[in-house]
């Protein structure tokens, strides 16, 4: 039984923004397995946004999940973005069509998502924080809480000025723990200030800690253990006061892999503690742009640019050297009109970025690269 909210069974939930896919829509079928296997083995934390997948997350969800269980045998997490409102008025009929969108009657957690400096100050003068409490006492939403991506600082402010918060998602996983830029360790040594049960969002690093620089992969190797992933994730459980650890999982074979050490969750040995830190080590020395693939830059981009997929091109080439990035530099993730040097420094994936990444000037790095 979880500590902090009892329709919470374990600690290991399912985050939706990555989901199985099958010529560009979900593979429902292939969720709905997932979705069962998952009930099956005890867990029951499903974690969407509206705008995950382009909407169809939360439809999928509906689908897989909500026609298919009975409401008591799954726990619901949603948020409110940023993206979707720009005044009170708004927030009310986006959170009704979102409840209609996964076909339920309430939310069990509603977040205030990504916030940061800039999107708390917005969240603020609309009034979100008091819409969303009313929609509590209405019995909409079960509790309430805040995703965040910003400074430590940033985070005592929120919480400071709104004690109701009941939980708080943040990004944390082995690379981020110590960079100045995340702040993992700190954002979670203010939530354990406050007393807030934490959700762990982004534990493998968007990919990046599963397919790792051959040199850090020899020294998982050497521990004879679990696969790339049960390092990260079970690194993330392991801290006190963490409530859930998410993963985006792409197929079965994800899942029955993170079930299985989870299920019976046991942390990090010492002997692993200290692996994942000569990991760290790696990644720090190899200079690898911090990108997720969260994709939040891509929707507003008006020159329609795979700013990820381009970053995930350079941090290839620069790790292994060969002409492959090239190919798909040139022949899968861009078209005419697209490509690196097309950006016109508009600035608007800066502004949703939740790593706070200099994309502009990381695009001009990527064009110097591949659009000579």
């Amino acid at each position: 039984m979880n500590v902090y909210f009892e329709n919470v069974k374990k600690n290991f939930g399912f985050g939706c923004m990555r989901l199985p896919m099958k010529d560009g829509e979900i593979d429902r079928d292939e969720m709905c397995r997932m979705v069962d296997t998952f009930l099956e083995n005890g867990f029951n934390y499903f974690d969407t946004a509206h705008g995950y997948l382009g909407g169809k997350s939360e439809t999928a969800l509906r689908e897989c999940l909500v026609k298919r269980h009975p409401r008591n045998a799954y726990v619901l997490t949603n948020k409110l973005s940023t993206h979707f409102f720009n005044k009170q008025e708004q927030i009310r009929p986006l959170f009704e069509g979102q409840l209609a969108a996964c076909g339920v009657d309430y939310f069990d957690f509603y977040l205030m998502h990504a916030q940061s400096a800039e999107i708390y100050t917005k969240f603020k003068g609309c009034k979100a924080y008091e819409t969303a409490l009313e929609l509590k006492q209405e019995g909409k939403i079960k509790h309430f809480g805040i995703s965040f991506h910003d400074k430590a600082a940033v985070l005592k402010q929120i919480l400071t000025e709104y004690p109701q918060i009941e939980v708080v998602q943040i990004q944390f996983n082995y690379v981020d723990y110590e960079d100045a830029s995340v702040e993992s360790r700190r954002c979670y040594e203010v939530c354990r200030k406050f007393d807030k049960p934490v959700i762990v969002m982004e534990p493998v690093k968007g990919g990046s800690l599963v397919n790792l620089p051959e040199q850090a992969q020899k020294i998982l190797d050497a521990l004879h253990g679990g696969s790339n992933a049960s390092y990260a994730i079970r690194f993330a459980a392991g801290f006190e006061g963490i409530m859930m650890v998410l993963s985006g999982m792409g197929n079965m074979e994800m899942m029955q892999d993170n079930i299985g050490y989870m299920k019976n969750f046991v942390p990090l040995s010492d002997k692993e503690q200290e692996a994942v830190i000569k990991v760290r080590e790696i990644f720090r020395a190899q200079g690898l742009i911090p990108c997720t693939a969260c994709r939040y830059c891509t929707d507003g981009c008006p020159k329609q640019i795979a700013i990820p997929d381009l970053f995930a091109c350079l941090n290839a080439k620069k790790q292994f050297q060969n002409w492959n990035t090239d190919y798909y530099y040139n022949n899968v993730h861009t078209k005419e009109g697209s490509r690196a040097s097309d950006c016109i420094k508009c600035g608007k994936c800066e502004q949703t970025c939740p790593q706070h990444l200099p994309i502009r000037e990381l695009l001009t790095e990527v064009a110097e690269e591949f659009d000579k």
